[in-house]
């Protein structure tokens, strides 16, 4: 056996090895200052279209898949209303809700006026937030909240109260999720400032806009017969008064229509 061509060969091998190495490292290195590099030019787009935005989480955070189901209703529900009556709406899913002496709101409506009433007469009151006023369809709409984070725009999780002419709460409809389950294991999700770059990539984000607010939440990703699979959402809020919303695991931009979502890439 020649000792002394193996030792060459081992030498070749490992420098090889060496080289490929340190070939996997500066790709690496590179790919890093690749992203710095895009994030630091997508900020300066941000600039230079005049949109201004509100400090944003640096370090990286993790979420999940949810799982819920409808709660169907059933006439035991309806005996611990108080001072209301109510029907249930096929399939069983919504409740139709009568108040028996109207609830009278201020002409500056705040959403604290609500509170009391909400809690103690509404089933599972505490678990819904406060979403919208609104003057035209004469609604002031509930979204649930799961662990403080905002159901949105889920017609199985949410409340929707009735106004007359006197800015009277007459009646309202309710639907409410049950059962959440946590799916998976908490991944890392989108960062903000890359939700935020979906939306300018897709120009929903409008130049001289103003994000004044960022927010975590949910949306249906998936909607069965019996159940749904839940998916975090970002809500990115323009000027204080419109709301966009991304997939932050996918990173798709979210219209949300009157039954469903659907998803623009």
């Amino acid at each position: 056996m020649d000792w002394s061509k193996i030792k060459t060969i081992f030498i070749i091998t490992f420098l090889i090895l060496d080289v490929y190495l340190l070939f996997q490292f500066m790709k690496i290195r590179d790919a890093n200052k690749y992203e710095v590099i895009t994030e630091a030019t997508f900020e300066e787009k941000l600039k230079a279209d005049e949109i201004q935005y509100v400090d944003l989480p640096k370090a990286p955070i993790k979420d999940q898949y949810l799982s819920a189901k409808p709660k169907t209703f059933i006439k035991g529900d309806l005996a611990k209303l108080k001072g209301q009556t109510g029907d249930l709406k096929e399939p069983g899913t919504t409740l139709q809700v009568t108040l028996e002496k109207p609830f009278q709101l201020s002409s500056k409506f705040e959403p604290a006026e609500l509170s009391t009433f909400i809690k103690d007469n509404v089933l599972y009151g505490d678990h819904y937030q406060f979403w919208e006023k609104d003057d035209q369809k004469k609604t002031i709409t509930y979204f649930q909240q799961y662990e403080n984070f905002s159901l949105y725009q889920n017609i199985n999780g949410m409340i929707i109260f009735n106004l007359n002419a006197n800015n009277q709460i007459i009646s309202y409809q309710q639907s409410y999720l049950e059962g959440i389950e946590k799916l998976t294991e908490k991944e890392e999700i989108l960062s903000p400032l890359k939700a935020i770059e979906t939306l300018h990539q897709k120009r929903v984000l409008k130049p001289k806009s103003k994000i004044t607010k960022i927010e975590l939440g949910y949306s249906t990703r998936i909607q069965l017969a019996a159940s749904q699979v839940l998916a975090p959402t970002w809500r990115i809020v323009v000027d204080d008064k419109e709301s966009l919303f991304v997939n932050a695991f996918e990173g798709q931009i979210i219209v949300f229509k009157s039954d469903e979502n659907s998803k623009v890439e």
